[in-house]
């Protein structure tokens, strides 16, 4: 009979423990989140005096240059996007990367404690004016994130 019990009450911490991490898994879609698709048309070489820095899973956005920025959209990996309201000449923005989406409404995978996939790097940043403007390129710094 102590045996029955044993099993029984492994059986419910199993499944406790399965609901646990169950509710710890972010959901990796929001359909209501979806973006554009990125505009490979605008795509463009150019960069301007701006660095991206992953710190974890936030950027970092220092702007170095003489030019404000308001109302634009950043891209990142020519796949994820947000709408920036400001970044002002000489000033520097934090951002979470759990707030970038795509077309599909995939959120950007950012890792941290609970994450479930591998996170994903960082390679490219553009920041999007306007519809017919060519994008322009950040400098992204390299850093792989933390697993």
């Amino acid at each position: 009979m102590r045996n029955a019990g044993s099993k029984i009450c492994l059986s419910i911490a199993l499944i406790g423990l399965a609901m646990m991490a169950a509710g710890c898994v972010r959901t990796t879609f929001d359909v209501n989140r979806a973006t554009q698709p990125y505009p490979r048309e605008l795509h463009n070489t150019r960069t301007l005096d701006v660095q991206v820095f992953r710190e974890g899973e936030d950027i970092r956005i220092v702007n170095t240059s003489p030019v404000s920025f308001s109302n634009v959209r950043l891209w990142l990996n020519q796949r994820f996007m947000r709408e920036i309201e400001s970044l002002p000449a000489g000033e520097t923005i934090r951002l979470s990367l759990w707030e970038f989406f795509d077309e599909r409404g995939e959120v950007y995978n950012a890792g941290g404690f609970f994450a479930a996939f591998d996170p994903l790097p960082l390679r490219l940043c553009q920041i999007q004016v306007d519809d017919t403007t060519p994008l322009i390129g950040l400098i992204t710094i390299r850093s792989e994130p933390a697993s």
